[in-house]
């Protein structure tokens, strides 16, 4: 990716749930909500506060809660991220990578 964030900005990806149709109704892709869970792709290099960098919490890789409308939508390369600001960030799920690579 080409796209490197700016100061307290991050580059996230949702993460699709896998549809499971129960009953044979299938949900059109207009009707569903967009998940609200995402992998971080790529972080600025921080905040600045009074002179000082302050570092971001999230790192490349971390899986990520936020909020419904939170964000602008890009598209790159075939593509859709979202660039949203740190504190848009509703929370880390810890353990989630690992969880997630050992089910495969």
């Amino acid at each position: 990716m080409n796209v490197r964030p700016l100061h307290d900005r991050i580059v996230i990806k949702r993460i699709e749930e896998k549809e499971t149709v129960k009953g044979g109704i299938i949900i059109p892709d207009t009707a569903k909500e967009k998940p609200q869970e995402a992998e971080v792709v790529a972080v600025g290099k921080g905040k600045r506060e009074k002179g000082e960098l302050i570092p971001l919490d999230v790192k490349v890789g971390d899986r990520i809660l936020f909020g419904k409308y939170s964000g602008t939508e890009i598209k790159l390369e075939g593509e859709e991220y979202l660039i949203i600001r740190e504190d848009e960030v509703l929370g880390v799920i810890e353990g989630a990578a690992k969880a997630a690579g050992g089910k495969k």
